[in-house]
């Protein structure tokens, strides 16, 4: 069980955030091998995306690999991560791109003896917000 003073731990909290940050930056780069490196290399990972279930780092690799990378700037609101205990996270953000509907992402940030690593991401567009 966690304890509410386990919630947050302002040195966890910080380590997410730049993991997170780092993500972001890799995101808008087009970095395929830094996107990679932040999601957890095993068959069990999840990233359920605008118009795609990927189950597995392969399939995430093979999807980042394939798509066209958005030149649009991505500007994130709402950004909010909270940590429980030295080794969970959630991040959750709105985001927007001119010309395209906002979006929303949410994220679940596991310490891995190896870092921070993304095992579950859901990112979903509102088409009538």
């Amino acid at each position: 069980m966690i304890a509410h003073a386990e919630v947050n731990l302002p040195h966890v909290k910080a380590e997410v955030e730049a993991a997170f940050l780092d993500y972001e930056a890799a995101l808008k780069r087009n970095d395929l091998p830094a996107l990679d490196r932040h999601f957890w290399h095993s068959p069990h990972v999840v990233r359920y995306g605008t118009a795609e279930n990927l189950y597995g780092i392969a399939a995430i690799r093979t999807f980042r690999a394939a798509r066209e990378a958005s030149q649009a700037p991505r500007l994130l609101t709402q950004t909010h991560i909270t940590t429980f205990g030295e080794d969970t996270a959630v991040a959750t953000t709105e985001f927007s791109r001119p010309g395209q509907p906002p979006g929303r992402q949410s994220q679940t940030w596991i310490r891995f003896p190896e870092g921070w690593r993304i095992v579950s991401a859901h990112i979903s567009l509102l088409e009538n917000p």
